[in-house]
């Protein structure tokens, strides 16, 4: 099933793959039933979740149900337990949407809920995020995760995520980050697919974010707290729930 699923992901584009998923995933989660892990999102349990991973594959990290990955499943129960996400009104843009959020902040009443990518079949506004279509002071919530790594000008991203977000305003821009890093590591001469994948963990990552990530939001304007989330989780349900312990979720404002 590794090399199945390793095979799958190198080859079939990202927007096939999401509609694609949306036949498959019922299947999966009846097939995968059972009581070992919980996916927080759903609130539905496996005996297994699914392998995932571009290069070298992780183990019992995809949800069959939501395809959550731990990331995903971290950010969720971060705003359900540590924040209004789901009470009070917001104008909330989300960057890029994960199908295991889309459908569901798009039901909730309390949202004036826009997404935007350049490519998502799921984005509402086709937009390129250094050169952002909205005014200044739109949002009071900005969910931009794993994008930036994809950005080879992601200082002017940051600054376009300031400049939309309003005073006071909340940002959320987790990215893939080596915290053994001090400095983030990027190299525009490395071009080959498969040796980008080996040093920057994708084939269309341009840079490993280090610790200095940060420091970076901090400079654009942001303050930024570092919020290592599973401190505050139970061991057995960080294990429960797939989540990657130590994981750090950058939450900006403005």
């Amino acid at each position: 099933m590794k090399k199945l699923f390793k095979l799958i992901l190198n080859t079939i584009p990202r927007p096939i793959l999401i509609r694609l998923s949306i036949v498959v995933r019922p299947i999966l989660a009846f097939l995968l039933k059972g009581s070992r892990f919980t996916d927080p999102i759903d609130g539905k349990s496996f005996r297994m979740f699914l392998p995932y991973g571009y290069g070298t594959q992780r183990n019992n990290v995809l949800s069959p149900s939501t395809l959550s990955l731990e990331r995903h499943r971290l950010l969720w129960l971060y705003l359900q337990n540590e924040t209004d996400f789901f009470k009070a009104p917001k104008k909330v843009l989300h960057f890029a949407p994960e199908q295991e959020f889309y459908k569901r902040f798009k039901k909730q009443s309390n949202l004036d809920y826009t997404t935007t990518d350049l490519f998502s079949p799921l984005a509402d506004v086709k937009a390129d995020i250094c050169n952002l279509p909205f005014e200044d002071n739109s949002y009071d919530m900005i969910l931009c995760n794993h994008v930036l790594e994809h950005i080879p000008d992601d200082t002017k991203a940051m600054q376009e995520l300031y400049r939309v977000l309003k005073p006071g305003g909340m940002g959320i821009f987790q990215i893939p980050q080596d915290l053994s890093r001090e400095v983030t590591f990027s190299d525009d001469s490395i071009t080959d697919e498969k040796e980008r994948a080996k040093i920057f963990g994708q084939y269309d990552h341009v840079r490993v974010y280090g610790r200095d990530y940060f420091d970076k939001l901090r400079s654009i304007g942001f303050k930024v707290d570092e919020v290592d989330y599973t401190k505050t989780i139970a061991p057995e349900l960080v294990e429960k729930y797939c989540l990657a312990k130590g994981e750090i979720i950058p939450v900006c404002y403005k």
